[in-house]
């Protein structure tokens, strides 16, 4: 037996497109909630434990988490289907081992708070076929996640193509994560204007400054770096918070009474919602990604859940139009064992 293969970074790099890494996620929910719903039209196999978190440590900043996953029975795009374009179905068997260092955004250089890799397993025997570098895949896949709830969550409310309906996006935090998803929403997203809002402001200017050089965003937004958060989400339809925040941003009177309102909360924190007011919550339609991973990690959560993003893609519910969505994402094991074989996928075509 020869040894597993390494992915570095700057290979897993080559490959990851907003196409790619979006449609194994979508692909990732879709199995969970169809899993959940114990669907026989939609025959896909998910085993996804909780994640195991160790601290390392006295305090809960520096975290290794180890998340293994199984899903069976999934299609690829032809993005990252390795040449078939889809049509035939597979199994993925991955193990990520992810570390969440909070600190590292202040160190000189900032560092990434996520550094992670990922075992990919033949699911047939067992055997290590692969160690990937997943740093980047946890990274686009978290904001693709969002990006994937933004699409049904909100667009899906509306009877307009992605590319007709303009939109304000409002990022509340500024790191890793504000930054993917900023560079998300402008690619994936008819942007019109962006607001950035981060606790220490030369942050969010840094930010702005950069996205304003970039040239491969599929819109070219407005950029306006505001003086808090209140400001920021005031005139946004769409609000992604990426903080490690114990304390509420905004409350749902900052929010006006804009109507089909989307909110993504990507919670970092010792307490994963605690960047969100509660009246928020109160006032929202909750959907995440895993409910059975909701009811081990949201503990104190302030509302009942109305589902998850998988079930508005199947089509089994739908948000009202007028309602204000809120996606919170926890992340799965299941996004990483999808992206991870499309991105595999991708690499061998590019080999072949």
């Amino acid at each position: 037996m020869s040894g597993p293969i390494y992915y570095g970074a700057e290979l897993v790099r080559r490959v990851l497109t907003w196409q790619l890494v979006n449609d194994a996620v979508e692909e990732a929910l879709k199995a969970v909630a169809a899993q959940s719903r114990n669907a026989p039209q939609l025959p896909y196999v998910v085993s996804q434990p909780m994640r195991s978190v160790t601290i390392a440590g006295t305090e809960r900043s520096q975290l290794l988490f180890t998340m293994p996953a199984y899903v069976g029975n999934y299609r690829l795009t032809a993005a990252g289907a390795a040449g078939d374009a889809g049509n035939a179905t597979r199994s993925t068997l991955a193990c990520k081992l992810v570390t969440s260092f909070r600190g590292n955004q202040e160190l000189q250089p900032p560092l990434p708070s996520i550094a992670a890799n990922i075992l990919l397993f033949n699911a047939g025997t067992g055997e290590i076929d692969a160690i990937m570098s997943g740093t980047d895949i946890t990274t686009w896949r978290t904001a693709a996640a969002s990006v994937v709830a933004t699409k049904y969550l909100y667009f899906g409310r509306f009877n307009a193509a992605i590319s007709e309906l303009p939109i304000k996006v409002a990022i509340i935090g500024c790191g890793t994560q504000g930054e993917i998803h900023a560079v998300a929403m402008c690619s994936n997203f008819k942007v019109e204007q962006l607001l950035l809002y981060n606790r220490t402001a030369t942050r969010a200017q840094q930010l702005a400054d950069k996205l304003r050089k970039m040239t491969n965003l599929q819109h070219t937004p407005e950029i306006i770096v505001c003086n808090s958060a209140r400001d920021a989400v005031r005139d946004a339809n769409v609000i992604c918070v990426a903080t490690f925040s114990r304390e509420p941003l905004f409350n749902a009177c900052d929010l006006g009474s804009k109507r089909g309102l989307h909110i993504n909360a990507v919670g970092a924190g010792e307490v994963a919602f605690g960047e969100v007011a509660t009246d928020v919550y109160q006032q929202s339609e909750v959907f995440v990604d895993s409910l059975a991973n909701a009811e081990h990690e949201l503990k104190g959560f302030p509302v009942c859940i109305a589902g998850e993003v998988g079930n508005v893609i199947n089509k089994d519910y739908k948000p009202e139009p007028t309602s204000m969505t809120l996606f919170q994402s926890m992340g799965m094991a299941s996004e990483d064992a999808c992206v991870a074989e499309a991105v595999r996928s991708a690499l061998l075509t590019i080999d072949s």
